[in-house]
C-alpha cells in the first residue's frame, strides 16, 4: 500500500531523513516510533506531498507520488499533529467540505458522515461548531474526515497528543476497526512506547534512519532491551 525507496530529505546542512526505505502492506497497524526530532513529521510531510524529497521515490497503492501526485494522494487520509479543522464551521460542514474536495456525491457524503460520526460517538455533535468540542472529539472529527473517501492508507502523526486516556483509547479502537473491516494500512507516528506495543509492526526511527522493523517483540530483541521501552530508550538516548 505504501512504499518509500531511499527517501532523503535535507534542511540545509541537516539531514532529516537518510535513505529511508519502507514497504507497508494492507491490513497492518504500523507504529512509527521515534523520539522528538527523529524525522517522523518530515516523513509525513514528504508522504503527503507537502515537502519534496531531495532523493528517492514514494509509491502509494502502486502509484508514483512524483509522477502522478493527484492519483497517488487520492489513496491517502491524514491526521496531522496540529488541528486543521475550521473551528467556526460545524462538524457537518467541515466534513461536507472534505467530501466535496474528493468529489463524493452529496447523498453518499451524508451517509458516510453519519456512519463515521456514529461509530466515533460524535453523532450528536454534527451541528455544533468545532470550537465547542473537546480536544478528543476534534480528533475524532479529523479521523472521520480522513476516512470519508475510503483511503487505502491512513497516516496519523502524533494524533493523540493532548488527549485524555479514554479519548486515546477510542481513537485507537476506531483505527483498528478500519484495519480489520476495510483492510486499511495505518501508519501511526508516536513517541509513546505504550501506543506501539500493541501494533502489528513497529518501525523505530532515529535521526532520520530506520533502526529496527518488526513485531514489538522482535524489535525489543533487536534493540537489546528486555522490553520495547527499554530497548527504545537505550537505542535513542
Amino acid at each position: 500500500m505504501l512504499r518509500t525507496i531511499d527517501i532523503t530529505k535535507r534542511y540545509g546542512s541537516r539531514t532529516a531523513l537518510q535513505s529511508l526505505s519502507l514497504h507497508l502492506q494492507a491490513r497492518q497497524f504500523v507504529a512509527l516510533l521515534g523520539p522528538n526530532g527523529a524525522g517522523k513529521s518530515t516523513l509525513f510531510q514528504v508522504l503527503t506531498g507537502l515537502f519534496a524529497a531531495d532523493a528517492g521515490e514514494v509509491e502509494i497503492a502502486g502509484i508514483s507520488l512524483r509522477r502522478s501526485p493527484a492519483a497517488a494522494l487520492a489513496h491517502i487520509g491524514v491526521v496531522f499533529q496540529q488541528v486543521s479543522l475550521d473551528l467556526d464551521l460545524s462538524v457537518r460542514r467541515n466534513l461536507l467540505f472534505q467530501a466535496d474536495l474528493h468529489g463524493l456525491p452529496r447523498r453518499l457524503a451524508h451517509e458516510r458522515i453519519a456512519s463515521a460520526c456514529e461509530q466515533l460517538h460524535i453523532g450528536i455533535d454534527l451541528d455544533r461548531k468545532v470550537r465547542e468540542l473537546s480536544g478528543g472529539n476534534r480528533r475524532k472529527v479529523e479521523l472521520a474526515r480522513a476516512g470519508l473517501h475510503r483511503p487505502a492508507v491512513l497516516l496519523m502523526d502524533e494524533a493523540t497528543v493532548g488527549l485524555d486516556p479514554k479519548s486515546r483509547q477510542d481513537l485507537l479502537a476506531a483505527l483498528r476497526s478500519d484495519v480489520r473491516e476495510r483492510g486499511v494500512c495505518v501508519l501511526w507516528a508516536t513517541h509513546l512506547v505504550e501506543e506501539a506495543v500493541q501494533a502489528d509492526r513497529v518501525l523505530v526511527l532515529h535521526k532520520g534512519a530506520l533502526l529496527a522493523d518488526g513485531t514489538p517483540a522482535r524489535v525489543s530483541q533487536a534493540l537489546g532491551g528486555a522490553t520495547l521501552e527499554a530497548g527504545f530508550i537505550a537505542s535513542t538516548a
